[in-house]
This record gives C-alpha cells, structure tokens and sequence, in this order.
C-alpha cells in the first residue's frame, strides 16, 4: 500500500521508495554542480587577477615593482584559488556524468572522500582569504606602530585589483562552505536510510 510515494511496512513504518531518493538527489547534485561551476569560474578569476598584478613606481629615480609575489599571503591566495577551481572542475565533471546516468550516490567510502575533500578545500580557501585580506589591512591603513607604510597610497592600481581578487576568493569560499555542508548532508543522509532499515527489521 502507498500513498504519494510512501509506502507502509507490516509493521506500520513509513518507508520511502526509491524515486523520492532520486529525486531529492538530482535536486542536490543540480545545486551542487552549479556551486561548483560558481568556484570553479571565480577561483580562476581570482587567481588570474592576483597573479596577474603588477604596477611599476619611481621612487628616488628608482623603479620600484610591485607584484603578488612580495607578500606571502598573495602567494597563497593565488595557489589555494586554482586548487579549488582544479578540484571543483574534477567533481564537477563527476556531477555532471552521475546526473547522465541518473544513478544516486549509496556508496559511502566515495562520499566520505567527496566530504573529506570538500572539507579540506573549504578551509583551505578561508584561510587563504583571512590572510590575504588581513595583508591587505595592513597595506591600506598601515601600521604606525611598527612604522609600516600604507602602501597602497604609492600602488593604487595593485591594490584595487587585488582587492578584486580576494573579492572573488571570498565568494568561493562561502560557496565552498556551502558546498562542504551539502557532501556532509549527502554523506550522512545515508546512515540516517541504515538506520532506518535496521527500524523497519524490527
């Protein structure tokens, strides 16, 4: 016996057929392939804006340049950017191939792997963001304590676009977050279906 896809156990326990999974999992892997396209897109923007800056002052009839490169945080910024542009292209090829064949992901060491990967990137990229914009504090406002120049007064052009540039790695940190929490629902969402089989026995 069913009633709007739910069906009624001898012993009375709800269980849900198999379409309702589907279903919820084509909705899930729809936001989470545009998700990944949105951080795919952005963390190669991001890196391509701050790894392409550069600005050329004369200070004292010296040419000064200034580039990503002088400030670690920069460095960082631009690598954990095209890791998770890398890593969401990959999942987002897996996405795209398992919404093809309609199969619903039951297999629990891959989406282990998909959460601990999802996981890593995520903190990753925050980390990468909480440096560079506190670098990039230190360069606006300086620091007349350790008699630290505002740097960005003599290279405005380098530090609008690299403003731009953690910008966009700021939004592909919160997507990855966003992500992180959807692999963990799809991880654990699968204990929650053993659990109620093992109900159902009973």
């Amino acid at each position: 016996m069913s009633y709007l896809g739910v069906g009624v156990s001898p012993g009375n326990v709800p269980v849900y057929h198999g379409t309702v999974m589907k279903v919820v999992d084509r909705r899930i892997r729809l936001v989470e392939l545009v998700l990944r396209c949105v951080i795919c897109g952005l963390g190669v923007l991001a890196a391509v804006l701050v790894g392409t800056d550069t600005q050329v002052r004369e200070i004292f009839s010296i040419q000064k340049k200034a580039k990503f490169t002088d400030m670690k945080a920069l460095v960082f910024l631009v690598v954990a950017n095209g890791i998770a542009a890398a890593y969401s292209l990959v999942q987002g090829v897996r996405c795209t191939v398992a919404m093809l064949k309609g199969s619903v992901l039951f297999n629990k060491p891959l989406a282990w792997a998909i959460f601990s990967g999802d996981q890593m990137m995520a903190y990753l990229t925050v980390a990468a963001v909480a440096a560079a914009a506190q670098s990039a504090v230190f360069a606006k406002l300086g620091q007349p304590e350790l008699q630290w120049l505002k740097i960005c007064n003599m290279y405005g052009k380098f530090c609008n676009q690299v403003g731009e540039g953690i910008a966009s790695a700021l939004l592909v940190s919160i997507s990855m977050v966003v992500l992180s929490c959807i692999s963990a629902f799809s991880l654990f969402r699968l204990y929650g279906g053993s659990k109620a089989k093992n109900g159902a026995r009973w």
